[in-house]
């Protein structure tokens, strides 16, 4: 398999159009129930190297803090600059501002976009990563209760430091999204990306005009959660099983969302999938990769064998009309969308 890359905006920087997400790698309840520890977080980066992905995207709140050590410390061996590094800042669990996201695992998050908050996230990830800079430095999600241009003051603040080189923002909804890049753009900002969910079954950043905003500002299109929240990973085919995090959590995927006419109609994709050659979750990735408007598709791995597979979708992201066609009607037929207030 072919490794391709994508500038990211109007940069120069290259971008796998694969990229490796450290969510699951935090472990706690909220974003995996897996276990990596160092050793093994070496052998998927090395991995990922080989196989051409260069890009890595993580939060501090990804298992609050775990993620980005863990990265730090395999990173810290020779590997640094093997890649793209991105992290986040808003969310944290230091109790002292913002404004409540949620509570789990004894925790509570907010979100704080204030420059105080974001400066001390800044300063936290780069020791808990054990690096010098941050490749790309993205807004985790918009908090309305810090003016946006104390926010961008304080992304500006960062880069004009040398700790980001680059800034992004995610989940935001279009007018805030204008917003920001409208000041971005005043006060010479290198705001580049724009980071959100989107794949064959939530189609939002379609219907709310983020993508192609996103076109017309020259800026790259980072996709998350591909699978639909692992409804298009095969796990739900044959019904929930007991070990599945819906059925230990919910939070992000609830049991409504797998009615007997959904799973139906998932039941068809995975029919296409195999015409096709490549498991369902293959196709997944190849529908999203085959836009070249979007620059890169996060995955999450804690196995060799996901990378592995995951990356079979790269040899095969053309699609006829047909097979185009009928997996509109499917998604159109079953997914509406996925609620869009869930919480990543």
């Amino acid at each position: 398999m072919q490794m391709k890359y994508q500038k990211l905006g109007k940069t120069d920087l290259e971008a796998s159009v694969v990229s490796f997400g450290g969510w699951g790698i935090g472990g706690g309840s909220v974003w995996s129930d897996k276990s990596v520890n160092v050793a093994d977080l070496e052998k998927l980066l090395d991995l990922a190297a080989e196989l051409g992905i260069n890009y890595i995207d993580t939060a501090p709140v990804y298992g609050t803090g775990a993620s980005e050590q863990l990265l730090g410390e395999a990173l810290k061996k020779g590997r640094r600059s093997k890649f793209l590094l991105q992290t986040k800042c808003s969310l944290n669990w230091r109790n002292d501002g913002g404004n409540f996201h949620y509570e789990r695992d004894g925790y509570t998050v907010n979100n704080d976009t204030s420059a105080r908050a974001i400066r001390k996230d800044v300063e936290d990830s780069l020791i808990r990563m054990q690096t010098d800079y941050i490749d790309v430095l993205v807004v985790h999600y918009v908090c309305k209760s810090w003016p946006v241009e104390e926010t961008m003051g304080a992304l500006a603040t960062a880069v004009q430091s040398g700790k980001a080189l680059y800034v992004g923002i995610s989940n935001y909804d279009g007018p805030h999204a204008a917003e920001a890049r409208k000041l971005a753009r005043e006060i010479h900002l290198p705001l580049i990306i724009n980071q959100n969910r989107y794949s064959i079954l939530d189609r939002t950043i379609e219907k709310n005009g983020l993508k192609d905003f996103a076109r017309e500002e020259g800026m790259g299109v980072i996709c998350f959660s591909p699978l639909a929240q692992g409804m298009l990973s095969e796990k739900y085919l044959k019904g929930i099983p007991s070990d599945s995090r819906i059925a230990k959590d919910g939070r992000f995927l609830h049991a409504d969302d797998l009615k007997p006419e959904k799973m139906e109609g998932i039941r068809r994709l995975d029919e296409i999938a195999k015409r096709r050659g490549q498991t369902l979750p293959q196709m997944a990735l190849a529908w999203d990769l085959r836009d070249p408007e979007i620059t890169s598709v996060l995955i999450g791995a804690s196995k060799p064998q996901q990378i592995l597979e995951n990356l079979g979708a790269i040899e095969n992201i053309s699609f006829s009309a047909e097979e185009l066609r009928e997996i509109d009607e499917i998604q159109a037929s079953i997914a509406g969308e996925l609620d869009a207030c869930r919480k990543v």
